[in-house]
């Protein structure tokens, strides 16, 4: 069996995960997590190591919701 990857528009992703599935066609969806992102959880991370006490406890904040 061969995998083919494809870059599809999103305004015609839907439509065309149908159509593939509606051929018989096994459909594999992975997410890409751009680098971009992948930054923004690294700065978060390390602005918790260095101040932990700023984050507040969630079962806290639950009960107060």
């Amino acid at each position: 069996m061969k995998e083919i990857k494809l870059k599809v528009p999103d305004d015609k992703y839907r439509f065309f995960i149908e159509l593939v599935q509606q051929l018989g066609f096994e459909v594999s969806q992975e997410a890409e997590i751009l680098e971009e992102h992948k930054n923004i959880v690294r700065e978060r991370n390390a602005a918790y190591r260095k101040s932990p006490d700023r984050l507040l406890d969630w079962e806290k904040v639950k009960k107060e919701l």
